[in-house]
């Protein structure tokens, strides 16, 4: 598998594979699928726009992250900032890089992918912060929230509503940059 950055246009060439690969990771019926398309659709024009997909060798996409600058009238980033204090605001959301998706199929999950991705995603962002949020789960048991803590996300804002979703969520954030661990000390080291 190869890890490589998107842009724009190579995301929505895409589109159906992202949106299949976002379906399997996340549970969600198919009908709430094609409310997800567009607007995973619209993010492509967002300042700051960074996009990350992990491809085999034939092709097929197996992962893919991406994000964007958070700012004000972007309906996720009006969201969290409502639920936030003012001190957190300006610690988190004042220069803030949000992490939108990051997912990978079932089947090549736990071996390294997300991992490549969101060091990647971290690795390009700019600001001084990144915040993204995930379903709440046992961290020891959940995939994702290991991943997270392992890249030293902590916790800004836990069982969170968003409207039109049922679960709970947490809100995660770390200061950027990303400072790497030596080569030798990184688990698979991503390639381009």
């Amino acid at each position: 598998m190869r890890l490589v950055a998107w842009q724009p246009d190579d995301l929505l060439r895409r589109l159906d594979d992202v949106v299949g690969v976002y379906g399997e990771a996340m549970g969600y019926r198919q009908e709430l699928l094609q409310t997800r398309r567009g607007y995973i659709g619209s993010h492509v024009r967002r300042p700051g726009f960074r996009a990350v997909a992990t491809l085999t060798t034939e092709g097929r996409l197996m992962g893919f992250g991406y994000g964007y600058t958070s700012a004000p009238g972007q309906w996720w980033h009006d969201q969290v900032r409502y639920a936030l204090g003012e001190e957190s605001r300006r610690q988190w959301m004042a220069d803030c890089f949000e992490v939108v998706e990051l997912h990978v199929r079932p089947t090549a999950q736990g071996h390294g992918v997300g991992a490549r991705q969101l060091r990647a995603l971290l690795a390009m962002a700019k600001g001084r912060s990144v915040l993204l949020s995930t379903p709440e789960a046992d961290e020891q048991l959940s995939r994702a929230w290991r991943l997270y803590r392992r890249y030293g996300f902590t916790d800004v804002l836990r069982h969170f509503y968003f409207p039109g979703d049922e679960r709970a969520f947490a809100v995660l954030g770390r200061e950027l940059p990303l400072v790497e661990r030596p080569l030798e000390d990184a688990p698979g080291v991503a390639g381009g």
